[in-house]
């Protein structure tokens, strides 16, 4: 996994940006086009907004790619009290909340409060997405089979969602989190899923056993 970070400051706030883990979401433009600005340079300016106001743009990037730190409280972005996993069509699963990355060894790859997972298979910047499904024509719906979420209690809201990596496989997601897809609905659960990486599952998000027959290699 990759990683380039920029930093931008005030008296007040440093922003960070992620170039590697950026794929345009333009949720930073949309919100603060007057601080978030593609045609200058920088093209990060926060001198233009109010600290609240940019806190509350930057908590909206979803692959994590901006960040913020707080100068006077030395305070950095709290994970939500519900974490979320939202299905993107035709492009990557996005996790907010208080995720850990760990690969097959239990060895931590990441902590973040916003990832973007890839789910195509193509992503050069595995497991997280670079935007990749774009040339790739990747095609999925947000549709998920709710019924497979049912089959163990719900345990509580928020707290670590634990994201395990496997080689040559999909990741395995652990904790409690809402399941979001725009054609089933939202869906509470604490079930233990895998969710496919690979891009060839017939049952997407979750994993069938593609990898296996697609050769699908994570690295």
């Amino acid at each position: 996994m990759q990683e380039k970070i920029l930093s931008y400051s005030t008296e007040e706030i440093k922003v960070t940006w992620d170039l590697k883990r950026c794929i345009h979401a333009e949720e930073c433009v949309h919100g603060l086009p007057n601080v978030f600005d593609p045609n200058k340079k920088p093209w990060i300016q926060p001198q233009h907004a109010a600290v609240d106001e940019l806190t509350e743009v930057i908590k909206r990037c979803p692959t994590g790619a901006l960040h913020y730190q707080l100068m006077s409280e030395d305070k950095e972005e709290q994970p939500p009290e519900q974490n979320v996993i939202t299905i993107e069509e035709d492009g990557p699963i996005y996790i907010y909340g208080e995720v850990v990355i760990r690969d097959s060894d239990e060895n931590v790859v990441l902590k973040d409060t916003r990832v973007a997972m890839c789910r195509c298979g193509k992503s050069k910047n595995k497991p997280l997405c670079d935007n990749s499904h774009i040339d790739a024509e990747f095609k999925a719906d947000t549709s998920y089979n709710a019924e497979r979420l049912r089959t163990e209690p719900v345990n509580g809201k928020g707290g670590e969602l634990s994201i395990k990596l496997f080689d040559n496989a999909p990741f395995l997601v652990q904790g409690n989190y809402d399941l979001v897809g725009e054609e089933t609905g939202r869906e509470t659960c604490s079930k233990k899923m895998s969710f496919c990486r690979c891009g060839g599952s017939s049952t997407k998000p979750f994993c069938d056993g593609a990898h296996k027959q697609i050769g699908f290699v994570s690295s």
